[in-house]
């Protein structure tokens, strides 16, 4: 063969490979968080699949879910991508608005490798969407120096309710002048930590409004209110505020989702002196001290023209690569909802910020525990009438005035 009839052939055969280079876009959010782990995921996947190439566009979140909405509901289906990060609250309302929409995932993909609540959250009639990305499995996170000048232990603090949670706060701000804890007055999250923690959301397992009638949201209510009374309280307005009161130490603990860690940890003088014990329980029948607070999953498009490799993609690096689930821990501080994930060294590993504490063990078994609940259609609109009624808690109005309240102004927006 001549030099030009080469040449010609090798630029055939490029143009083919070209054609059948496969590219993978996917849509997400937070470039340091999210955004920069999916990219990880693909340098890992692209060693072992040099043909497939990756677009992983970066959206603020409101953008995104305002134009997978737009899309989903005009039937644009060229225009979106091969897989879209979406926060759990949100999914069973996708999953049930635009069925269809999504590749169904059974017999693809080792669902027993994850926390339950996490799969029963993207379950419809029996199909299963979706891969399981992070976890917002919650913890008490206590300043154990501050607690130890209250004359409590560790083994004090475990398994404990939150009336006994009230009891060492005010012993604490009586040997320490230290508040227990800090809280933004029209933030509902902690109500939703305690609600979940039993079992219960705002709405059934069959998703009708469940509100009034439910004993977890009253008892989450009535404990905000306690909390309030006691004046163990810090009451702070936004972020800022609440991660400034335990960074500055005053307060002696937090109880929110893991994805504090980092914002804790950031303080460094005050590394050694932070411990973790299982949430405060509520005191009603199905209590447990395990709760979630946020995570979000990978959704496959049921359009997606890259749909198999994608979910080839999906399998190989979020399903069965642990060493993954190892990187994005340290690198990024991001804890998977993969259960197998605690088998590797990095979970393992004592923190000395903590004590020396083995943290993302006992995270990891709170994370099993955590129960399922249907998040239903209309989360936000729920956490929206609750936060409104939160003030008004405050002022010490009856609960159950409050709850009726909360359904009415509920009922009215998803009419």
């Amino acid at each position: 063969m001549n030099k030009g009839k080469f040449v010609v052939a090798l630029s055939a055969l490029c143009a083919a490979f070209a054609v059948q280079a496969e590219k993978i876009t996917v849509w997400s959010w937070d470039p340091n968080y999210n955004v920069a782990i999916m990219q990880d995921a693909a340098n890992i996947y692209q060693k072992t699949h040099p043909d497939v190439t990756f677009d992983i566009v970066d959206l603020a979140k409101a953008d995104l879910e305002q134009k997978l909405q737009t899309m989903l509901a005009s039937g644009m289906t060229k225009a979106l991508p091969d897989i879209v990060l979406v926060e759990d609250y949100n999914a069973p309302k996708y999953l049930r608005s635009f069925p269809g929409a999504f590749a169904p995932l059974n017999g693809k993909i080792d669902f027993t490798r994850f926390a339950k609540y996490k799969i029963d959250l993207m379950t419809v009639e029996g199909k299963t969407y979706g891969v399981p990305f992070d976890t917002g499995v919650t913890a008490w996170y206590y300043r154990q120096d501050l607690i130890e000048k209250a004359g409590y232990s560790a083994k004090d603090l475990q398994n404990i309710n939150w009336d006994k949670f009230i009891e060492i706060g005010k012993k604490v701000e009586e040997k320490t002048g230290k508040k227990m804890i800090a809280i933004d007055p029209n933030d509902a999250g902690l109500i939703r930590i305690m609600m979940q923690s039993a079992g219960r959301w705002y709405f059934d397992k069959d998703g009708k409004l469940d509100i009034v009638s439910n004993p977890a949201l009253k008892e989450a209510l009535e404990t905000q209110a306690a909390l309030n009374k006691s004046g163990i309280v810090k009451p702070v307005m936004g972020w800022a505020e609440w991660v400034g009161a335990f960074n500055r130490g005053d307060v002696a603990s937090v109880v929110t989702g893991v994805w504090i860690t980092g914002s804790i940890k950031a303080e460094a003088k005050q590394s050694g002196l932070w411990n973790v014990a299982p949430i405060p329980g509520l005191n009603v029948e199905s209590a447990t001290h395990a709760s979630n607070l946020g995570g979000s999953s990978w959704y496959v498009l049921e359009s997606s023209a890259e749909k198999e490799q994608a979910i080839q993609f999906l399998n190989e690096i979020y399903v069965n690569n642990i060493d993954f689930y190892q990187q994005i821990l340290q690198k990024n501080g991001a804890m998977g909802s993969n259960l197998l994930s605690r088998e590797g060294a990095a979970y393992q590993q004592p923190d000395a910020y903590f004590s020396n504490t083995p943290i993302w063990t006992a995270f990891s078994d709170w994370l099993k525990a955590i129960p399922a609940v249907n998040y239903g259609m209309y989360t936000y609109e729920a956490d929206a009438a609750v936060g409104a009624q939160l003030p008004a808690l405050k002022e010490g109005k009856s609960v159950d005035a409050l709850l009726k309240n909360i359904e009415q102004q509920v009922t009215t927006q998803i009419q």
